[in-house]
């Protein structure tokens, strides 16, 4: 009885153990089932395409501003990758991966043996678990769980079905991490040895091959000695797989790493031009930008960017200013901005010395604007042009003036104290008069300099007080190079262009500038307010007389310094070319030396950027309808202009040379001649730069130039250069 107990016992335990494991790993099977529910689709490749670079160019297309990246990616077809790769890394990583179905259990109880006797680590994970685990399981990569192996197994297992080994392994290879941010086996080969990955060598390939084990800790650039020993292992697997002889083996094995590494990539991504550049990168990392772009996007989408930047002309801006921190004290910097009146496009951009600081000066990034100065009484002339004030009506420019503002009398000055007496409005805005200035703010208030600052492209804030017109607004040289754009165009504003399109990975344009042209004041408007700006460049007591360009291109402008000499710029355009420059000290309000302006620097940079270019005359314009009453208000309180006794006199004769400047050298034909420009030269010394030219003299009053000395020129219908001499200041 006892016996047949016992083994009936026993049967019931047997039975119990059964049903137990039976409904155990049922239970297993369901849970492991759950596990697997809702796995990231694999019915094509986009699960392999991970960040790529995006790279932005200037505007020759092939110069590279910059290269933004969370990963270095270059993605390689097969027939572009060495066959010693392939074979390095499948004898390294999973050497039965042409026989197993994604899950190798003999591969795992291998490594398992071999791990516990103490040998060389091996991993347990197939190359295709590996690149389940780089791409669709990136998110549960760090995880140490039964339910991660166990989704990476069935997920291996399905791209099995879905793809052959050769496309496996080339994802696997365009995916994996070979450490310095290389991600994929052409990036790595490019950045360790400057080569294609079709064409690393047998040491090469081993080296690479070795790093995916541990990307940071067997970095050749940082740990070379552990790479070292990490390709001898990989080169011993190849020979023990038959893919190398013994004697390639050692011959390999014998070779130091021979590394080549490639030049860093600049921890920001910028490679040239970085004011421009990281000015476009800001704009581009702005929430709810206009791109069509985002952070994330810049960094992760593989986007192409293509910018406005003219390389020769920014590299005639970087040496301009310069040339230009040479002459001054250490502690002041310069700033350009040009820009295409014709499209608005930014063609050059310098915020100052990027070694030394990154505030960019040009747009006011990192910091803020400064005093425009003066280059405000161009909006205050435009809108007094526009309200139908003649530029030839004459206005008091006496200084000192007093005056009662906001309850209190204050006094104001021309530079130095100059009392330019009674003027025309055309001659105050050539010598800078601030008092005739202010006056005539007054007669069209002081709003319509904001207003037409505002409508010509100043983007700035900017309130409105007394004295707006002398420029105590803070702009930046961005802001006024596009407003005096705008009077270069003829009238017609445009918003500044930075980026002309962007595309994305696929090829498709997300992004292209819309045409913001707009017409802002009339034609007549324009052109009346750049022929007085014309004076300033032109006019022998003219502000930046001295600064026209050396190809004889004519110019309009106006400079300007703010309170205590802290700012100075010289605004000044051709027909397709506006150009703000300024200097001073960047950082912030601090008073300069008071004879320091931005002539030379403008000057520098318009001659080489006219160089070799035919000279462009403005267009003629229709003269506005100057029918203010302060035009007659001011003729009686204070006289018509004098006329000229010149514009009647026959030249005098005083050079005979053989080259005339005939009417379509005058008008700018390519290849023209252009005779010396010897405004401001005495009689004598023009004659000697007027020797080879058919020239004649006529004379004209003039309070401020010297006897004899050359208050303007210009070129008679006969091609004649006719010097216009003065005959000296009156004497009592």
């Amino acid at each position: 009885m006892r016996t047949h107990a016992a083994a009936w016992l026993l049967l019931v335990i047997v039975v119990c153990l059964c049903f137990t494991g039976y409904w155990g790993v049922k239970g297993a099977l369901r849970v492991m089932d759950g596990w697997c529910d809702n796995l990231p689709p694999i019915e094509d490749t986009d699960f392999t395409n991970h960040a790529r670079e995006s790279v932005m160019y200037a505007a020759d297309g092939s110069t590279v501003l910059a290269e933004f990246q969370l990963e270095k990616r270059d993605p390689v077809e097969s027939d572009q990758v060495s066959d010693l790769v392939k074979q390095a890394t499948v004898d390294t990583e999973d050497v039965r991966f042409y026989q197993h179905g994604g899950v190798d259990l003999p591969g795992i109880a291998r490594a398992f043996v071999n791990n516990l006797a103490g040998g060389s680590l091996e991993g347990a994970s197939t190359i295709t678990q590996q690149l389940v685990r780089n791409t669709v399981l990136t998110q549960e990569a760090n995880e140490i769980s039964i339910e991660r192996k166990v989704r990476e197994a069935q997920l291996a297992m399905d791209l099995e079905k879905q793809y052959s080994k050769d496309e496996l392994l080339m994802m696997y290879l365009n995916t994996v991490n070979y450490g310095n941010g290389c991600y994929g086996i052409q990036a790595a080969a490019q950045n360790y040895f400057q080569t294609d990955a079709a064409d690393l060598s047998l040491t090469q390939a081993a080296t690479l091959a070795g790093i995916p084990q541990s990307p940071t800790f067997l970095n050749p650039k940082t740990y070379p000695d552990a790479a070292l020993e990490r390709r001898n292992l990989v080169l011993d697997r190849m020979l023990s797989a038959g893919d190398i002889t013994q004697e390639q083996c050692d011959a390999a094995q014998a070779e130091p790493l021979n590394l080549d590494p490639a030049p860093e990539v600049p921890e920001d991504g910028i490679y040239a031009y970085p004011y421009f550049t990281s000015y476009v990168r800001n704009l581009l990392m702005e929430e709810d930008n206009p791109f069509g772009c985002s952070y994330a996007s810049l960094f992760e989408g593989g986007l192409t960017i293509r910018t406005t930047l003219d390389p020769s002309l920014q590299d005639d801006a970087e040496a301009a200013c310069a040339a230009q921190r040479a002459r001054m004290s250490g502690d002041l910097d310069a700033s350009l901005v040009a820009i295409d009146p014709a499209t608005g496009y930014v063609e050059a951009m310098v915020g100052g010395d990027y070694d030394i600081s990154q505030v960019n000066i040009a747009t006011g990034t990192g910091g803020g604007g400064r005093q425009a100065g003066s280059t405000f009484k161009a909006f205050t002339l435009a809108a007094a042009i526009e309200k139908g004030i003649s530029p030839q009506t004459r206005i008091d420019c006496s200084s000192p003036m007093t005056k009662e503002v906001d309850g209190r009398e204050q006094t104001f000055e021309n530079f130095d104290n100059i009392d330019y007496g009674v003027r025309t409005i055309q001659s105050a805005t050539a010598v800078s008069a601030n008092t005739g200035y202010l006056r005539l703010s007054e007669e069209i208030g002081q709003a319509a300099t904001t207003e037409m600052a505002e409508r010509l492209g100043v983007e700035s804030p900017m309130n409105t007080v007394y004295t707006t017109t002398l420029g105590v607004a803070s702009v930046t040289p961005l802001d006024m190079a596009s407003a005096y754009a705008t009077l270069a165009s003829g009238g017609t504003k445009r918003d500044p262009v930075v980026i002309t399109e962007i595309e994305d990975k696929d090829g498709n344009i997300i992004y292209k500038a819309d045409d913001t042209s707009k017409r802002v004041i009339s034609e007549e408007v324009a052109g009346a307010t750049t022929n007085v700006l014309r004076q300033v460049f032109e006019a022998s007591d003219g502000t930046a007389q001295n600064a026209k360009p050396s190809n004889g291109q004519p110019v309009a402008g106006k400079t300007g310094t703010s309170t205590d000499f802290a700012d100075h710029w010289l605004v000044g355009y051709t027909p397709s070319l506006s150009v703000a420059t300024w200097i001073g000290n960047p950082a912030g309000s601090i008073a300069t030396d008071t004879q320091l302006n931005c002539n030379a620097l403008w000057k520098d940079f318009m001659d080489r950027a006219c160089a070799d270019k035919a000279v462009e005359q403005f267009p003629e314009t229709k003269a506005p309808s100057y029918n203010n009453a302060f035009n007659e208000k001011q003729k009686a309180a204070l006289g018509a202009e004098e006329e000229k006794p010149s514009e009647k006199q026959t030249p005098t004769t005083i050079t005979s040379g053989s080259q005339t400047a005939t009417s379509s050298q005058a008008s700018g034909t390519a290849n023209a001649k252009t005779p010396p420009d010897v405004t401001g030269k005495t009689l004598e010394v023009a004659k000697e730069l007027l020797k080879d030219w058919k020239a004649g003299s006529v004379t004209e009053y003039s309070s401020t130039v010297p006897k004899d000395s050359v208050i303007r020129q210009y070129i008679a219908s006969d091609g004649m250069v006719v010097v216009v001499l003065s005959t000296g200041p009156k004497t009592n």
